[in-house]
């Protein structure tokens, strides 16, 4: 059977491939090939640098052509590499086969082609290829999307800093605060938690078979490896700040202690972030499907949608319902990630491996999310009529501030005697002021308290909501 989008096993290679397609070139096999072939070619242009009597450096035509394998890779030398790999059953050395490949009818680069992954394991080139796709993929596809969920929600958090909105806690009706604060408690957890996904280092290292440059000090015991293999791996990649022509690095974090493989330990830190802002998010969506419930905002209608295939008025929260069950895949694959890659038998086990192949999958339906998310958030239209209603019909609320005021003023049992007037009773608005006009309390203060509506008694929450 032809592999299509109605053919794929995969939801985020079938029907949501579309909305994948930023992410696609990053962590699909081809953007894995690509970032071994970048490793393998940042190292052997090093070495060329490195002083050694046996390996001059290249010419300034040799490293442009060099860069140029990197910048012109398609999709068919993917497949000239995946071809190679069915005579070697090796995958990394099926990379190394098609870069000397490239070097033929170039005697320069021909003469010194044994330096093609010279005295790397093949985990120095996956675990350097799997930072740089988690590079690439947080900082060019993960954070713009959050940023863009943040952004949006600081908007209306900014536009409805002022609607009053009735709380409710433990689902029971608490005290007011404003639709733009409840939206900002969002932005500020999110952004928190966007400067730690942020934070996080991407550590690689090239220490050869069990992380001890045994190779490398066999070959020239005189210079210094490990100190190399940092500059190739802290020196910036082509294209960025401070890169130099012609000697790429690769941008990463340079890990001084493993065995055969990286730890993984920074991996772990980046799905926990990661999962830890879906988990956020998810809490968002849960409140929005419920305040949609409630009626306090509508769904812009889309023409020709339909809700229900019985019943017609029906605009269902789908996208914040998408956007909860896609974190929730996407965090149960990110925390299995986080707990199985820093575990590794002895020196090394493949147990990894295979796993690893799935952090696209992982971080696909994070992404996916996010994008449902913002449709939904994109849709929402408050219905204050609804919201000023609810606060209406709420007057019991009141009872915070009149028992707080009467504690102020030495009134004894101020609590208890609200508790005795509102606890499980319909309160209006009559009642309550009945009640404040006999408190003995000054009469400023009976004023200030007969001027309350449950809509005006927001605290700062209107304040709150403008500073994020």
């Amino acid at each position: 059977m032809e592999l299509t989008p109605l053919t794929a096993v995969s939801p985020l290679d079938g029907r949501y491939a579309a909305k994948l397609s930023a992410l696609r070139p990053i962590m699909s096999e081809l953007g894995y090939m690509q970032r071994r072939v970048q490793v393998e070619l940042a190292w052997f242009i090093a070495l060329s640098d490195a002083g050694l009597a046996e390996f001059k450096p290249l010419s300034a035509e040799a490293r442009a052509y060099l860069v140029s394998l990197l910048s012109d890779f398609s999709p068919a030398d993917g497949q000239a590499i995946k071809d190679i790999e069915k005579t070697t059953n090796h995958d990394v050395k099926a990379v190394e086969y098609w870069i000397k490949s490239k070097f033929e009818g170039r005697p320069e680069l021909q003469a010194a082609s044994e330096f093609v992954h010279f005295a790397c394991t093949s985990e120095d080139i996956n675990n350097t290829s799997h930072a740089l796709q988690l590079k690439a993929g947080r900082d060019q596809v993960l954070l713009p999307q959050l940023d863009a969920v943040i952004d949006k929600l600081r908007t209306l958090a900014h536009t409805h800093a002022a609607v009053p909105m009735l709380s409710r806690t433990h689902g029971q009706t608490a005290s007011p605060t404003t639709v733009g604060k409840e939206l900002a408690n969002v932005v500020a957890r999110l952004a928190k938690a966007r400067a730690q996904i942020a934070s996080v280092q991407l550590l690689a290292k090239m220490n050869g078979a069990v992380g001890n440059y045994n190779a490398h000090l066999s070959a020239w015991p005189d210079v210094d490896w490990e100190a190399f293999s940092r500059r190739v791996i802290e020196s910036p990649a082509a294209g960025e700040p401070g890169a130099v022509p012609g000697q790429p690095g690769l941008g990463l974090t340079f890990q001084p202690y493993s065995i055969q493989i990286e730890p993984h330990d920074y991996m772990a830190e980046l799905f926990d972030a990661v999962a830890r802002t879906n988990t956020i998010c998810i809490d968002l969506a849960r409140d929005v499907w419920g305040y949609i419930s409630l009626g306090y905002f509508k769904q812009k209608t889309k023409a020709g949608e339909i809700g229900s295939s019985t019943m017609p008025h029906k605009v269902n929260p789908i996208d914040f319902e998408n956007a909860e069950g896609n974190y929730g895949l996407a965090n149960a694959l990110l925390r299995h990630l986080s707990e199985k890659l820093p575990v590794s038998r002895w020196q090394r086990d493949l147990t990894d491996s295979t796993v690893l192949r799935n952090m696209g999958v992982a971080l696909g339906y994070a992404v996916l999310a996010h994008q449902s998310l913002m449709t939904g958030l994109n849709k929402l239209e408050l219905n204050e009529a609804a919201l000023a209603a609810d606060l209406d019909s709420s007057w019991e609320v009141l009872a915070e501030p009149i028992q707080t005021v009467m504690r102020r003023y030495g009134v004894a049992g101020a609590y208890e005697k609200l508790k005795e007037a509102t606890r499980g009773q319909a309160v209006t608005r009559e009642a309550l002021h009945s009640l404040i006009a006999g408190l003995e309390i000054p009469q400023a203060e009976k004023d200030r308290l007969l001027a309350l509506t449950p809509g005006s008694y927001v605290g700062k929450a209107a304040e709150l909501a403008k500073r994020v």
